[in-house]
Protein backbone atom coordinates (compact mmCIF):
# COMPACT_ATOMS: atom_id res chain seq x y z
CA UNK A 1 0.00 0.00 0.00
CA UNK A 2 3.15 2.27 0.67
CA UNK A 3 2.97 4.88 3.24
CA UNK A 4 -0.31 6.53 3.48
CA UNK A 5 -0.70 10.50 3.18
CA UNK A 6 -1.87 11.07 6.58
CA UNK A 7 -3.19 9.31 9.88
CA UNK A 8 -6.90 9.41 8.57
CA UNK A 9 -5.70 7.82 5.23
CA UNK A 10 -3.42 5.12 6.82
CA UNK A 11 -6.86 4.46 9.38
CA UNK A 12 -9.35 4.59 6.24
CA UNK A 13 -7.10 1.90 4.24
CA UNK A 14 -6.74 -0.65 6.80
CA UNK A 15 -10.60 -0.81 7.71
CA UNK A 16 -10.84 -1.21 3.87
CA UNK A 17 -8.24 -4.43 4.38
CA UNK A 18 -11.12 -5.38 7.26
CA UNK A 19 -14.44 -5.00 5.06
CA UNK A 20 -15.61 -2.23 6.41
CA UNK A 21 -16.98 1.20 4.67
CA UNK A 22 -16.52 3.70 7.21
CA UNK A 23 -14.83 4.72 10.51
CA UNK A 24 -16.13 6.68 13.51
CA UNK A 25 -13.85 8.51 15.80
CA UNK A 26 -15.09 8.81 18.90
CA UNK A 27 -13.76 9.82 22.53
CA UNK A 28 -13.79 7.22 25.26
CA UNK A 29 -12.18 7.06 28.36
CA UNK A 30 -10.26 9.75 27.65
CA UNK A 31 -8.64 9.00 23.92
CA UNK A 32 -9.52 8.82 20.58
CA UNK A 33 -10.70 5.44 19.57
CA UNK A 34 -11.16 4.55 15.88
CA UNK A 35 -13.69 2.20 14.77
CA UNK A 36 -13.92 0.24 11.39
CA UNK A 37 -17.56 -0.02 10.61
CA UNK A 38 -19.82 -2.34 8.00
CA UNK A 39 -23.43 -1.58 8.69
CA UNK A 40 -23.96 -1.77 12.33
CA UNK A 41 -20.67 -4.07 12.90
CA UNK A 42 -17.76 -2.35 14.53
CA UNK A 43 -14.16 -3.38 15.19
CA UNK A 44 -11.46 -1.24 17.67
CA UNK A 45 -8.60 -0.55 15.20
CA UNK A 46 -7.00 1.88 16.95
CA UNK A 47 -6.38 3.93 20.09
CA UNK A 48 -4.90 7.10 19.44
CA UNK A 49 -2.06 8.87 22.41
CA UNK A 50 -2.05 12.32 22.24
CA UNK A 51 0.55 13.39 19.72
CA UNK A 52 -1.73 11.37 17.31
CA UNK A 53 -4.91 12.53 18.08
CA UNK A 54 -3.92 15.78 17.31
CA UNK A 55 -3.04 14.59 13.83
CA UNK A 56 -6.22 12.84 13.27
CA UNK A 57 -8.39 15.57 14.86
CA UNK A 58 -6.63 17.81 11.88
CA UNK A 59 -6.91 15.97 9.53
CA UNK A 60 -10.41 15.24 9.86
CA UNK A 61 -11.57 18.87 10.24
CA UNK A 62 -9.76 19.49 6.92
CA UNK A 63 -11.48 16.65 5.54
CA UNK A 64 -14.55 17.58 6.70
CA UNK A 65 -13.75 20.69 4.68
CA UNK A 66 -13.47 19.33 1.47
CA UNK A 67 -13.56 15.32 0.71
CA UNK A 68 -10.06 13.15 0.94
CA UNK A 69 -8.96 10.80 -2.33
CA UNK A 70 -6.98 8.42 -1.51
CA UNK A 71 -5.33 5.16 -2.80
CA UNK A 72 -5.69 1.47 -1.28
CA UNK A 73 -4.30 -1.29 -2.93
CA UNK A 74 -4.14 0.36 -6.42
CA UNK A 75 -8.00 1.75 -5.92
CA UNK A 76 -9.17 5.19 -5.41
CA UNK A 77 -11.62 6.07 -2.58
CA UNK A 78 -13.20 8.98 -1.49
CA UNK A 79 -13.37 9.87 2.27
CA UNK A 80 -15.85 12.20 3.11
CA UNK A 81 -16.35 13.32 6.81
CA UNK A 82 -19.09 14.20 9.12
CA UNK A 83 -19.19 15.10 12.42
CA UNK A 84 -21.54 15.31 15.82
CA UNK A 85 -21.20 15.94 19.53
CA UNK A 86 -21.34 13.59 22.12
CA UNK A 87 -21.43 14.34 25.45
CA UNK A 88 -20.08 17.51 24.88
CA UNK A 89 -17.10 15.65 22.47
CA UNK A 90 -16.79 15.42 18.62
CA UNK A 91 -17.67 12.56 17.18
CA UNK A 92 -16.82 11.70 13.60
CA UNK A 93 -17.92 9.40 10.85
CA UNK A 94 -15.49 8.74 7.64
CA UNK A 95 -17.60 7.54 4.96
CA UNK A 96 -15.25 5.56 2.74
CA UNK A 97 -16.56 5.14 -1.05
CA UNK A 98 -15.36 4.44 -4.57
CA UNK A 99 -14.15 7.32 -6.09
CA UNK A 100 -16.32 7.93 -9.12
CA UNK A 101 -14.32 7.04 -12.58
CA UNK A 102 -13.07 10.35 -14.69
CA UNK A 103 -14.77 11.05 -18.31
CA UNK A 104 -11.79 10.79 -20.11
CA UNK A 105 -13.33 12.16 -22.94
CA UNK A 106 -12.89 15.33 -21.72
CA UNK A 107 -9.97 17.09 -20.56
CA UNK A 108 -8.71 16.38 -17.09
CA UNK A 109 -7.54 19.50 -14.83
CA UNK A 110 -3.49 19.06 -13.93
CA UNK A 111 -0.65 21.49 -13.19
CA UNK A 112 1.57 22.50 -15.11
CA UNK A 113 4.35 20.33 -13.66
CA UNK A 114 1.30 17.13 -13.58
CA UNK A 115 0.99 17.97 -17.52
CA UNK A 116 5.33 17.72 -17.36
CA UNK A 117 5.46 14.24 -15.71
CA UNK A 118 1.99 12.83 -17.95
CA UNK A 119 3.88 13.89 -21.31
CA UNK A 120 7.21 12.37 -19.95
CA UNK A 121 5.09 9.34 -18.76
CA UNK A 122 3.36 8.67 -22.53
CA UNK A 123 6.64 9.73 -24.71
CA UNK A 124 9.08 7.05 -22.34
CA UNK A 125 5.88 4.46 -22.86
CA UNK A 126 5.68 5.32 -26.40
CA UNK A 127 9.67 4.99 -26.57
CA UNK A 128 10.47 2.05 -24.32
CA UNK A 129 7.33 -0.16 -24.96
CA UNK A 130 7.47 0.05 -20.93
CA UNK A 131 5.92 2.25 -18.29
CA UNK A 132 9.21 4.24 -16.34
CA UNK A 133 10.47 3.56 -12.95
CA UNK A 134 10.51 5.94 -10.67
CA UNK A 135 14.15 6.22 -11.33
CA UNK A 136 13.62 7.15 -14.62
CA UNK A 137 11.33 10.28 -13.58
CA UNK A 138 14.24 10.98 -10.65
CA UNK A 139 16.66 11.33 -13.67
CA UNK A 140 14.50 13.17 -16.33
CA UNK A 141 13.24 15.56 -13.49
CA UNK A 142 16.31 16.19 -11.77
CA UNK A 143 14.11 15.86 -8.21
CA UNK A 144 14.62 13.16 -5.07
CA UNK A 145 12.61 10.23 -4.77
CA UNK A 146 10.19 11.53 -2.14
CA UNK A 147 9.41 14.03 -4.82
CA UNK A 148 8.89 11.42 -7.46
CA UNK A 149 6.49 9.43 -5.38
CA UNK A 150 4.80 12.21 -3.73
CA UNK A 151 3.89 13.33 -7.62
CA UNK A 152 3.42 9.67 -8.23
CA UNK A 153 0.58 9.01 -5.76
CA UNK A 154 -0.50 12.78 -6.36
CA UNK A 155 -1.47 11.31 -10.45
CA UNK A 156 -2.90 8.21 -9.08
CA UNK A 157 -5.08 9.83 -6.39
CA UNK A 158 -6.54 12.19 -9.12
CA UNK A 159 -7.62 9.42 -11.37
CA UNK A 160 -4.55 10.62 -14.18
CA UNK A 161 -2.63 7.24 -13.62
CA UNK A 162 -3.35 4.33 -12.46
CA UNK A 163 -0.50 1.59 -11.06
CA UNK A 164 -0.55 -2.10 -10.15
CA UNK A 165 0.75 -2.16 -6.29
CA UNK A 166 3.81 -4.12 -5.74
CA UNK A 167 4.71 -4.45 -9.41
CA UNK A 168 7.48 -2.61 -11.21
CA UNK A 169 6.86 -0.60 -13.91
CA UNK A 170 3.65 -0.68 -13.91
CA UNK A 171 2.17 3.09 -14.70
CA UNK A 172 -1.06 3.33 -16.98
CA UNK A 173 -1.74 6.82 -18.34
CA UNK A 174 -5.22 7.42 -18.24
CA UNK A 175 -5.69 10.76 -19.94
CA UNK A 176 -6.13 10.76 -23.87
CA UNK A 177 -3.07 11.90 -25.33
CA UNK A 178 -4.44 14.89 -26.86
CA UNK A 179 -5.08 15.94 -23.49
CA UNK A 180 -1.07 15.80 -22.40
CA UNK A 181 0.64 19.06 -23.18
CA UNK A 182 4.40 18.77 -25.72
CA UNK A 183 6.91 17.23 -23.47
CA UNK A 184 9.45 20.12 -22.40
Amino acid sequence: MGKPATLLEGLCGHALLLGADAIEVKYEEGRQRVYAKKGEDAILIYRSPGADAKELIGNLASAAKKPVRTVVEGKVYALSVETSDQAGEDSWKVRIKSAPKPDHSRAPSFTAKQGQYLAFIYNYTKIHRQAPSEADLERHFQVSPPSVHNMVRTLERNCLIEKVPGRARSIRLLVAPEHLPRLE
